[in-house]
């Protein structure tokens, strides 16, 4: 029992009895420090204070989220550790449809009923494991994937009995790294000698991000046709439809996936955004109205959800239902950030179908103004405020939410859709304008940083390009000289906690906008040498407990 003294618990379980019978096993295996959390929501409130060893949640939860898709917030947020044992527990007849619900699985699967040396059992056996990977989790939590994946390549020498655990992670931590090619002959091993369902869907990702869009569309339908509940695998096969522009089918497949996994919000999101763009505003509004209704009362809520189903209610000509959703969206979501702009751009959409041209006024002029302060807005509904200002009149404040589009523009793509807001309205001349003067934009920012720290003024270097980074956030030009512009401070500046502390969020950011950048690695390089340079991070860190 000793193995298991000083580590902590979560149990995440709705029903009273049940926790406090989880509580009395796990008193009796050893541990002693044990929270609780009855809903999704308190259990994220617990892990935005602290974290834990272990983590027991019932598949079954209440509230309109299962186990699965907490887990997958969990991850998504960064709320839990690496090193966290997540442990799911769930009645037989769900088993076989959870063990192959998410690439993302739990650590281990605890079936209703069991008992007290059962769970112990399971815990021993999971802590074995998490013990060897440890080495890893410390070096990844580090910002340090070069290493870790040295790491990986040490731990399957140590550690055979989970030899595909490490291949899987190594090979993971190249994709991270935006080492596709790297990645590729891991995955394609691994199908050799088990032909897994991850590692062929780790294979088609591969092939995905290098734009081989036939050859992972192949594989994720043959994953698809064989195992209709891996719905990973169905989110990769709509992504590689979309992008050939095959919008039915890409809709048609993320259909397919609710059907299996009907609680994921995000998934919810893409179908609602897919189907919209393919033209099924039915579709659209029926997801989006599970979307408003199933993150109600949700920690990621997100006001624009509301938005998007007013635009569809506007589109099917149901004013009255969208005006309802608006006053939803006031009541339910006061407070949270971007709220007031979210509910006037909703208004004014309601208020250009009615004909009603004051109020329609008074909320563009809400909008206008609130959309100065907001660059996390997404684009798809920054732009639709564009759209309609240009259609009402106001034609500057139309342009100056397109020119702030195309500059924090992630992709081509994005800029031509900004142009065509302008271009569908007759002003193709200022469309070309805008993105010369948003190109340059961008051009003289970096050159600002870049003359900086040429200079020497490391210092204003890192402030002009985090403010940069701050207003510009989707930019990979902008992300990637920030990025580069704090790490030459702290070569030649010194080592400062908290400029420290910021550089694997710019480094990550760039990975997430640009993960094929040739540079990424050459950045990531600097980085450790920084760390190694005064001894930061892993280089200096003290391991994650280790229990025996």
């Amino acid at each position: 029992m000793n193995e298991l003294e000083g580590l902590t618990a979560l149990i995440i379980e709705p029903h009273a009895g049940m926790r406090a019978s989880i509580h009395s096993m796990l008193t009796l295996c050893g541990l002693t420090r044990i929270e609780h959390a009855s809903t999704s929501n308190q259990a994220v409130k617990h892990l935005g204070l602290r974290q834990f060893d272990m983590i027991l949640c019932e598949y079954d939860l209440e509230g309109g989220q299962d186990g699965q898709q907490l887990l997958e917030d969990l991850r998504h947020h960064k709320l839990m550790q690496l090193a966290t044992m997540f442990f799911m527990v769930t009645a037989e007849g769900n088993h076989s449809k959870v063990v192959s619900a998410a690439e993302l699985a739990p650590t281990d699967y605890i079936l209703k009923p069991f008992t007290a040396d059962r769970l112990l059992e399971r815990i021993g056996r999971a802590l074995d494991k998490r013990n060897a990977f440890l080495p890893v989790y410390n070096l990844m939590e580090a910002g340090d994937q070069e290493e870790a994946i040295a790491a990986c390549i040490e731990g399957q020498r140590l550690h055979a009995r989970y030899a595909v655990d490490f291949l899987r992670l190594r090979a993971e931590l190249h994709m991270f790294l935006g080492q596709a090619d790297l990645a590729e002959p891991i995955y394609r091993h691994l199908v050799e000698i088990k032909a897994i369902a991850w590692a062929r869907l780790g294979l088609a990702k591969t092939l995905f991000v290098r734009k081989q869009f036939t050859e992972a569309r192949d594989i994720l339908e043959d994953l698809v046709d064989t195992n209709r509940n891996f719905v990973d695998a169905y989110d990769w096969l709509a992504r590689t439809h979309a992008a050939v522009g095959e919008l039915q089918k890409s809709q048609t497949v993320l259909s397919d996936a609710v059907a299996v996994s009907p609680h994921a919000v995000r998934r919810l999101r893409t179908l609602a955004d897919t189907a919209f763009e393919a033209g099924d505003i039915d579709t659209a509004e029926k997801a989006l109205r599970q979307v408003v209704s199933k993150a109600k009362y949700s920690e990621f809520r997100d006001p624009e959800d509301h938005v998007k189903l007013v635009r569809a209610l506007v589109h099917k000509g149901d004013p009255v239902g969208a005006a309802a959703v608006v006053r939803d969206l006031d009541r339910s979501m006061g407070g949270r950030a971007n709220t007031p702009l979210c509910s006037a751009i909703a208004s004014a959409l309601v208020h250009e179908y009615t004909g009603n041209e004051q109020r329609l006024g008074e909320a563009l002029g809400t909008a206008l103004a609130s959309a100065k302060d907001a660059p996390n807005l997404s684009a798809d509904l920054k732009l639709e405020l564009a759209r309609t200002c240009i259609d009402n009149g106001r034609e500057e404040g139309a342009s100056e939410i397109v020119r702030e589009v195309m500059s924090n523009s992630s992709s081509d793509a994005m800029v031509t859709r900004a142009m065509g807001v302008l271009e569908q309205a007759g002003k193709g001349e200022l469309a070309q304008t805008l993105a010369q003067q948003s190109r340059q934009q961008v051009v003289d920012l970096v050159a600002g940083g870049a003359a900086r720290a040429k200079s020497g003024d490391y210092q204003g270097a890192v402030r002009l390009m985090l403010e940069a980074a701050t207003k510009l956030p989707s930019n990979p030009a902008v992300a990637f000289n920030a990025a580069l512009a704090a790490l030459r401070c702290l070569e030649h500046e010194g080592w400062d906690n908290r400029l420290g502390a910021q550089v694997p969020g710019l480094i990550g950011n760039v990975r997430k906008l640009d993960a094929l950048n040739p540079k990424l690695p050459a950045l990531a390089a600097l980085h450790q040498q920084v760390l190694k340079q005064y001894k930061q991070g892993a280089h200096a860190a003290a391991p994650l407990r280790k229990a025996g």
